[in-house]
């Protein structure tokens, strides 16, 4: 089975699991509901009194992007409990996934700091550095993102601290070459093209018919196809790095995931020296 095709199955198997139960996507719906708030709540005082009062409007911009992604970390660990839960063949709640989470606030806070730390230096990186600060600064987001993949699953499940969490995803990704690649870009890929497109093309057709009521119709239709899109990839990439994170560690395939698949997908690292 090419690379293709086995990412492809690994999204599907992904999916799979989301759609046996809707806590996963219930918490990716609270989560973004919540995010939502306070990033209103922070930002929308930052815009007024930004022209005024520079200062405070650049303490609160900053409180607000630490905020909102200390609350996506947070939901984040609540998600990969309840998808661990799921591949455990346990009914997952939402209730015991934020109780969970709760319990890890000193990991989540401190991985949320990290996390606001690094995407503000890459964002000065590359918008300030010029072309080469653009490349530099995109390669090391990659990288980045790439290491940090399993952190998630690491506070969720182990309950480490944020420091010892990145070394650790760290340690499992150089150990293992190439290994989130795979599933992430596939689940994306997956859900953008029978989900994203679909919803847009079914606005364009709606604003192309010419009638006022069929174009409010199927515009609304396409928005609810794309956000569930958007809400279904969610929980799937969330399942998919619980099984990655297991399999890698050494626990084995959950089901429904091909221990074939994730074998090729997490294959020890090649040693050139």
């Amino acid at each position: 089975m090419g690379r293709i095709a086995r990412g492809w199955n690994l999204a599907k198997q992904s999916l799979s699991v989301v759609l046996t139960d809707g806590s996963l996507a219930a918490l990716v719906v609270l989560g973004a509901i919540a995010s939502v708030l306070i990033a209103a709540a922070l930002f929308i005082p930052a815009a007024v009194s930004w022209p005024g009062d520079r200062v405070l409007g650049g303490i609160l911009v900053v409180a607000g992007v630490y905020s909102t992604t200390a609350m996506g970390v947070f939901f984040a660990v609540a998600l990969a409990t309840a998808a661990a839960d799921v591949l455990d063949g346990r009914d997952a709640t939402v209730g015991r996934s934020l109780s969970v989470a709760s319990g890890k606030l000193g990991p989540i806070l401190g991985w949320a700091l990290i996390l606001t730390t690094v995407n503000i230096v890459l964002q000065v990186i590359t918008e300030r550095a010029g072309l080469v600060g653009a490349i530099a600064g995109r390669f090391l987001g990659v990288a980045w993102s790439l290491a940090t993949f399993l952190v998630v699953p690491i506070v969720a499940l182990e309950g480490l601290g944020a420091g010892d969490a990145l070394k650790r995803s760290g340690g499992i990704f150089r150990q293992r070459w190439g290994s989130q690649i795979v599933g992430q870009v596939s689940i994306s890929g997956l859900f953008f093209i029978c989900g994203v497109i679909p919803g847009i093309a079914l606005g364009a057709l709606g604003v192309a018919s010419g009638s006022r009521g069929l174009a409010i119709g199927m515009v609304a239709a396409g928005a609810v196809v794309v956000i569930a899109s958007m809400i279904l990839a969610a929980a799937a990439r969330a399942v998919f790095s619980v099984a990655l994170y297991r399999f890698a560690t050494g626990a084995g395939a959950p089901a429904p995931f091909s221990g074939n698949d994730l074998e090729q997908v997490v294959r020890q690292r090649r040693r050139f020296f």
